[in-house]
Formats: C-alpha cells, structure tokens, sequence
C-alpha cells in the first residue's frame, strides 16, 4: 500500500466530489485531465478503456473513478477513490437537504436552481468533447457526435439506432 499514491488520489477525488452537478459524467473531463496529464497515471487509451468498461457494466456512472483509483494503486486505490467521490458530497447534500425544504419556495433557492442547470449541461459538454478529443476520432468522429446530437435534440429517433450507424460509419471509414 503506497500512502503518497493514495493521498493523491484523494486529493484529486475529494474536490471533484463537489463537482458532480448533473452526475459523474460533469466531471469526466477533468478525471482524465487529472489521470492523464497532470498525474500521468495512465494514457488516453488507457483511460478511454477505463471510461468504457464504466459504461457498459451495471451500476452507477461513477464506476470510472473506482476504476481510475484501481489503475493507480489497486484496491486500495479503488477503495479510497470511491469514498473521496462519494462521501464528501453526500454529507453536504444531506445537510443541504433540510435547509432546501425549509426554504423551497424562497426566490433564492429557485435563483439557485436555475443557475445550476446551464452549469450542469456545461460541465457535462466538457466531458463529451474531452472524450471525443481523448479517442482522437477526427473529423469523423466530431461529426457523428455532433449530427447525433442534432437529431436527438430535433427528432425522436431511438438512440440505440444512432450508435448503430455510428459505428457502421466508424467500421467502413476507419482503417
């Protein structure tokens, strides 16, 4: 057990746990900014592998960071990572809970409310285009995103039918 590796990896989660307005994926960006560049624990690839297998397992979405703390220093890791991301937030939030029920219909508490949606959709479009950047997909992969996004927000095609297409584009233009 590394306690300087794990006092990193507490260091880099406990902050981001104040982060996650709108879920884990508002704090995605910076995970790989943090695992990638400023710490250099892993590569993109690596971390792209990591954020993948956190998506297509069952659970919460914050599964990446448990992973991310298991690449740094094993269970241990995984272990520390996943109370540093849990754990800070949800002693706030419980303690914020009796204050917003007392004064929900307070004009501040709506100002609040709606100021945090557009940080939110924000944080949460920094964690998309981290990722498209990270799969380093060009041209192709920047447009497929952002068509995809077009005809989520302008139509009700199933999802499920856009990733399809997504990686029949990707099998016929990638080499």
């Amino acid at each position: 057990m590394n306690l300087r590796l794990l006092g990193d990896v507490l260091a880099v989660f406990v902050p981001l746990s104040f982060l996650t307005i709108g879920g884990g994926q508002s704090i995605v960006a910076d995970i790989h900014r943090q695992a990638t560049v400023v710490h250099g624990w892993m590569s993109d690839a690596q971390f792209l592998d990591l954020f993948a297998l956190s998506r297509i397992t069952p659970g919460p979405g914050a599964l990446l960071v448990s992973l991310v703390g298991w690449q740094v220093a094993g269970g241990w890791g995984a272990l520390v990572a996943s109370a540093a991301i849990f754990l800070p937030s949800s002693v706030l939030v419980f303690g914020l809970a009796h204050l917003w029920a007392r004064y929900r219909q307070h004009p501040l508490i709506r100002a609040i409310e709606s100021g945090l949606i557009p940080v939110a959709a924000g944080m949460i479009l920094a964690a998309s285009c981290t990722l498209l950047r990270a799969a380093e997909g060009g041209i192709w992969a920047w447009s497929v995103a952002g068509l995809s996004t077009l005809a989520l927000l302008k139509s009700r095609v199933n999802p499920l039918l856009l990733l399809a297409v997504g990686g029949l584009l990707f099998l016929l233009v990638m080499p």
